[in-house]
């Protein structure tokens, strides 16, 4: 298991559920934060390296708070319809990746996205 702190933010609860025990299976510690509100504090209680964020409820703008707030967090978007343009925005925002909220599609970008911000 990757030794990393995952926060999950997704509005569906279904799905954040979801992906919280997928991701558990590759990861020691995922959280869920139950609303934006309780985003930011997710992520600094449990020091998180990595937030996977639902666009569908946040903005890409969002990211960039978010970014400039955390710079070590990477940040994984998810998104069930995401085009070229979203990608384009969340990335210039700061976000590692955009892929569809399903569960080997966010550990994949999870793991590319950590060795990345480990990288730089």
């Amino acid at each position: 298991m990757e030794p990393l702190n995952l926060v999950v933010y997704h509005n569906d609860p279904g799905t954040a559920q979801g992906l919280v025990v997928s991701l558990s299976q590759h990861f020691v510690s995922v959280h869920r934060a139950k609303d934006r509100d309780e985003v930011r504090t997710s992520i600094a209680r449990h020091r998180a390296d990595v937030l996977i964020l639902d666009l569908e409820s946040l903005r890409t703008d969002e990211i960039g708070r978010l970014h400039h707030e955390f710079p070590s967090l990477c940040i994984v978007a998810t998104h069930r319809l995401a085009d070229e343009k979203l990608w384009t925005e969340a990335m210039n925002q700061g976000a590692e990746d955009v892929c569809e909220p399903r569960d080997e599609q966010v550990t994949h970008s999870v793991l590319r996205g950590r060795a990345h911000c480990a990288a730089a």
